[in-house]
């Protein structure tokens, strides 16, 4: 019987009894394979619209672009970009798209669907093969973070509630590090949480602020009282 491939990686079975002589070669290329599996690819996918086609050859290390974990797509695109993989195999990806340009690019397999980078988006997709799609990783729940600093540099998108892990104990922004503007519907302010009132006449308070069509609200949520600001109207420029 003559040696095979594995479907993914392309690593050669030999048969026992076979390749005489040439078990040490195969093996280091094997090995290689293994190597390259893990490894880091830049590929470059300049120009206009375009599919690029990554592959796998079996027992070689040559044109076996797709076998790379980590694969960093570059180049100033001209138009919407499409990069496969090829079908059948199992693995994952992490897909850096560094490309310039306000084009789209999916990564998906030749026959099936992928995921795709939006015209603004230039991060980072953890994804994988199931051998007939390519599925996004990155929108999976992955369970909960409890250490450590998550750092981006792209767009944060939740499908869900952003909570913190304690009462009254964590801030958003800081007094050196602020967030230019924060967009909200209702406010909601409350220090009941805390051991002691404000500052100013140490009781504690929960409100809610409402926009209305020509006014703002305040709303005392402990005795039910409803208040309008005064407002002043501004005629010109000051």
């Amino acid at each position: 019987m003559a040696s095979s491939y594995t479907t993914t990686l392309g690593i050669e079975l030999m048969v026992t009894g076979e390749k005489s002589g040439t078990w040490g070669d195969i093996t280091n290329t094997n090995l290689n394979i293994i190597e390259q599996s893990q490894g880091y690819l830049n590929k470059s996918i300049a120009g206009g619209a375009q599919t690029t086609a990554l592959t796998i050859s079996d027992g070689s290390t040559s044109t076996s672009d797709a076998r790379n974990l980590i694969i960093e797509l570059s180049g100033t695109i001209t138009g919407n970009q499409v990069v496969t993989v090829p079908d059948g195999i199992e693995k994952s990806y992490i897909i850096n798209n560094s490309t310039s340009g306000a084009f789209t690019v999916e990564f998906k397999t030749v026959s099936g669907t992928g995921v795709t980078f939006s015209t603004t988006d230039k991060g980072i997709k953890i994804v994988y093969s199931d051998g007939t799609n390519i599925v996004d990783a990155s929108s999976t729940n992955l369970g909960n973070i409890t250490t450590g600093t998550i750092t981006t540099s792209g767009d944060i998108t939740a499908t869900g509630h952003i909570l913190p892990g304690a009462n009254d104990t964590y801030d958003l922004g800081a007094a050196g590090n602020v967030w230019r503007n924060l967009y909200t519907g209702d406010l909601h302010l409350s220090n009941e949480s805390k051991s002691e009132g404000n500052i100013v006449d140490g009781t504690k308070g929960n409100w809610t602020l409402q926009e209305g069509k020509n006014d703002v609200f305040l709303i005392n949520n402990i005795s039910g009282e409803k208040f309008k600001i005064n407002l002043s109207k501004i005629e010109g420029d000051l």
